[in-house]
């Protein structure tokens, strides 16, 4: 190949690599966009049989309606506790778990790392009926902290394996050094590696907290209607007369603002965190 014929094909090949990562990004965000200007386009307009991909006019009529079909702030509140309190659990406890499992030798070791990742196989829909009569046993049925309780079966797992990668990737060498020169485990632990993880902890807790507030199936199953969440607050546009697809996306787009606000926070921990998580150290 000649010197000039070469430059010319990694000109064509990083083209190639840019279209397929534009057709990825339009494939993946398109639905973002129809729900967005199905939100503000009039009611009549979301089921005209030949729509427009193009807005040919904006209404805020559908955040009125969706706002007073039913209540839309207490589902959200109660989305945000369940969500906020899985995340500080999961966390907590998953962190201390993948810790543990990443720095200590201990006897079936290997057997709660296949068993972590079993737990993640089994389909959550299978699970409904022993986890209802569970938690009716336990008097947690129609509440929200039997609803937290659910979803760590579930978030625990992935916040021990994913913050297990992220501790793996951190040298012993560092907390040794540390406990050298006079650290405790602990001290050595919160001074060298708490602030290498912390990156870590923020991207798996946004997409813990993506997981509890998406979650659709377990809430509509555990919780009666008067503690609903946001996520089967739109199931009241579903009627039998139909339903409301324009104020039910625009119910869904003020949902989606409290996920849009805590990546834009985050952001720049969360790729740092992701970016770290994909290294061997």
């Amino acid at each position: 190949m000649s010197s000039t014929s070469a430059p010319a094909a990694r000109k064509r090949t990083k083209a190639g690599w840019n279209l397929l990562g534009l057709l990825v990004f339009a494939t993946a965000g398109f639905p973002v966009y129809w729900m967005l200007n199905t939100a503000f386009k009039p009611a009549k307009d979301a089921i005209d049989p030949d729509p427009s991909l193009l807005p040919t006019s904006l209404t805020f009529d559908n955040f009125r309606r969706a706002l007073d079909i039913a209540d839309f702030w207490g589902p959200v509140g109660r989305s945000l506790v369940v969500s906020l309190s899985v995340v500080l659990i999961g966390i907590v406890v998953g962190m201390l778990a993948a810790l543990a499992i990443s720095r200590f030798a201990f006897r079936g070791r290997k057997v709660v790392i296949v068993g972590i990742l079993a737990v993640q196989m089994i389909p959550l829909v299978a699970m409904i009926i022993p986890v209802f009569l569970l938690l009716n046993d336990l008097k947690q049925y129609d509440k929200l902290t039997g609803l937290v309780i659910t979803y760590l079966t579930f978030i625990l797992p992935f916040t021990v394996w994913t913050l297990r990668g992220f501790i793996v990737n951190i040298p012993k060498e560092l907390e040794e050094a540390a406990m050298v020169d006079g650290c405790s485990r602990t001290g050595a632990f919160m001074r060298v590696v708490f602030p290498l993880l912390a990156p870590g902890m923020v991207a798996t807790s946004v997409y813990a907290f993506i997981q509890a507030w998406n979650e659709y199936l377990y809430a509509l199953m555990l919780l009666s209607q008067q503690h609903q969440t946001a996520t089967v607050w739109l199931s009241n546009f579903s009627t039998k007369h139909g339903t409301e697809y324009a104020p039910m996306m625009a119910g869904a787009t003020m949902m989606a603002v409290p996920i849009v606000v805590l990546f834009l926070l985050v952001q720049r921990k969360m790729a740092a965190g992701l970016t770290a998580g994909a290294v061997k150290g």
